[in-house]
C-alpha cells in the first residue's frame, strides 16, 4: 500500500513539474505593436480631440500608460518604420528618407539588418505582420524575408483603400511574397487578419505587428469609391478635390474605423483570456500633414523637424504588469520599442542598438538615463538635450534653439542668448552625422 502511495506521489510530483514548466513557457508575454499612419498628436480624444471619438484607444490609455513626450524617429513614414524594426537610427541602416514607389523601387531595408521579428523568433515566438511595410518594394525586402512568418498587406507608401492600387498604378496587396489582392477596405482587412492570427496562435507566444494605413491618404471611408485602378497616373491630388469639410469628415471616419479595429483586437485578447499576458504598444509614425489632422497646437507638421512633425500620441498596455491611469513624461523614440520588447520576453540582447529598453520605466517607474536624441531629414538635423532642442536647417539659416519645458510650441528662438550651448550642440550634431554615415559606409 505504501509502495502504491509512493508511486502516486511521484506521479503527482512529475505531473505538476511538467505542468509548471508548460505554464512557464506560456508565461512569455505576447507582443502587439500597433502603428497609425500620419496621425497627429492631437487626433485622439485622450489627447484633446473634440472632433474625433476614439473610445478604444482612450480605454487603452486609461488602463495603461499614456505618453506625452513620445517621438517618431522620423517626420515621415519610411525612416520611422526602419527605426522601429531595427532599433537603430534610420540613417544608420540607409533609410533616411521616403522609399517612394516611383524612384526607389530597388531601395530597401537590407536583409543583413536584424529586425525585432528575427530577434524574437530566436526566443521561440511566431511572428505576423498585417498592414503597411514601406521599407522596400523588391521581393528580397519583403517582410517574409525579414523575420515575419506571416504577412498580408502592402509594401508601398499608400494604396487605394478599396482597389489596393499604389501611387504608380501597380497592384499592391501581398500575401507573403506574392501579390494576392482581396476585396475589402484596407483598415478592416488589416484588423480581420490580425484577429485571425491571434486566434490561430493563442496557444503559443506570438508577436503581432499591425502598421495601419489610416489615416494616411488617399482619404477614403468605408463607402467611398475606389480612386485608382491598374495604370492609374493621376498623382496624389485626390485630397484637393474635396472641400475642407468633406476632407475633415473622411479623416475623422478613418481614425475612428482604425480605433474600432483596435477595439476588436483588444476584445479578442480578453475573450481568449490572453489580455493579462499581452503587452500592447500603440503609436503613430509621424505627425499629421499640413492639409488635415491635428498636431495638438504643436508647431510644424509631417516632414518638418518641429515638434508637430515627430511628437506623436503613444500608449502602452499590459494589465496587472503596467499599472493603469499613468501619464509618462519621459522622452522616448520609436527605436526604443525593439530593446523594450526583447527585455520583456527575456531574449538575448541584440548588440549595437541605438534604442534603450523602457521595461523598468514602464513597470517600476524608474527614470530613463539622460541621453541626447537626434532627428535628421532632407538636409536638416535636430538634437534634443534634456529640455533643450536645436534645429539646424542649412548653412545660410541661423540655428533654432528652444527650451521645450517653457516653450513647447517652439515660438522663441533662444540661439542668440546661448551661443556656447549652440556651439556645443552643433558639434554633437556634426559628430552624430559622421557616425551614422560611417555605419552605412561599412
Amino acid at each position: 500500500m505504501l509502495k502504491k502511495f509512493n508511486i502516486l506521489l511521484v506521479s503527482f510530483f512529475v505531473t505538476n513539474v511538467f505542468t509548471s514548466c508548460v505554464a512557464q513557457k506560456q508565461d512569455k508575454p505576447n507582443i502587439i505593436i500597433i502603428m497609425a499612419d500620419d496621425m497627429g498628436y492631437g487626433d485622439l480624444s485622450c489627447y484633446g480631440s473634440t472632433l474625433i471619438s476614439t473610445p478604444n484607444l482612450d480605454k487603452m490609455a486609461s488602463e495603461g500608460i499614456k505618453f506625452t513626450d513620445f517621438h517618431s524617429n522620423g517626420p515621415v513614414c519610411s525612416p520611422t518604420r526602419a527605426a522601429i524594426l531595427t532599433g537603430k537610427y534610420q540613417q544608420r541602416v540607409g533609410i533616411d528618407g521616403v522609399v517612394t514607389a516611383k524612384h526607389h523601387r530597388d531601395k530597401g531595408l537590407e536583409t543583413s539588418e536584424k529586425t525585432f521579428a528575427e530577434a524574437i523568433k530566436e526566443a521561440g515566438y511566431v511572428t505576423g505582420m498585417f498592414g503597411k511595410w514601406h521599407v522596400g518594394y523588391k521581393t528580397e525586402f519583403n517582410p517574409i524575408n525579414q523575420g515575419f512568418d506571416e504577412y498580408i498587406g502592402y509594401v508601398s507608401g499608400n494604396v487605394d483603400y478599396h482597389s489596393h492600387i499604389d501611387q504608380e498604378g501597380y497592384e499592391d496587396w501581398w500575401n507573403g511574397d506574392e501579390i494576392k489582392n482581396e476585396k475589402g477596405y484596407s483598415t478592416d482587412l488589416i484588423t480581420e487578419h490580425s484577429v485571425d492570427f491571434i486566434k490561430r496562435h493563442k496557444d503559443e507566444p506570438f508577436l503581432l505587428y499591425i502598421p495601419h494605413e489610416a489615416p494616411h491618404g488617399p482619404f477614403q471611408g468605408r463607402l467611398s469609391k475606389a480612386e485608382r485602378e491598374i495604370g492609374w497616373k493621376n498623382g496624389a491630388k485626390q485630397k484637393d478635390k474635396m472641400s475642407e469639410e468633406e476632407l475633415n469628415n473622411i479623416y475623422k471616419e478613418m481614425v475612428e474605423v482604425m480605433d474600432e479595429g483596435v477595439g476588436v483586437v483588444m476584445k479578442t485578447l480578453k475573450e481568449l483570456k490572453l489580455d493579462k499576458n499581452t503587452l500592447v504598444f500603440f503609436c503613430s509614425d509621424n505627425g499629421a500633414s499640413r492639409k488635415v489632422g491635428s498636431n495638438g497646437g504643436l508647431r510644424g507638421f509631417k516632414s518638418t523637424l518641429f515638434e508637430g512633425g515627430h511628437r506623436v500620441s503613444a500608449m502602452a498596455w499590459y494589465p496587472e504588469t503596467i499599472l493603469p491611469n499613468q501619464v509618462n513624461n519621459e522622452t522616448i523614440l520609436t527605436m526604443d520599442l525593439f530593446p523594450t520588447i526583447m527585455d520583456f520576453v527575456g531574449a538575448e540582447k541584440t548588440k549595437n542598438l541605438d534604442g534603450v529598453s523602457l521595461k523598468n520605466n514602464l513597470v517600476k517607474g524608474y527614470h530613463l538615463s539622460q541621453r541626447d536624441l537626434y532627428w535628421g531629414y532632407a538636409g536638416r538635423t535636430a538634437l534634443r538635450e534634456g529640455d533643450w532642442k536645436l534645429i539646424l536647417r542649412n548653412k545660410e539659416t541661423e540655428p533654432l534653439l528652444f527650451n521645450l519645458k517653457d516653450d513647447i510650441q517652439e515660438k522663441n528662438n533662444l540661439a542668440s542668448e546661448h551661443p556656447d550651448m549652440v556651439k556645443t550642440m552643433v558639434a554633437k550634431i556634426e559628430a552624430w552625422n559622421k557616425d551614422v554615415k560611417k555605419s552605412v559606409a561599412n
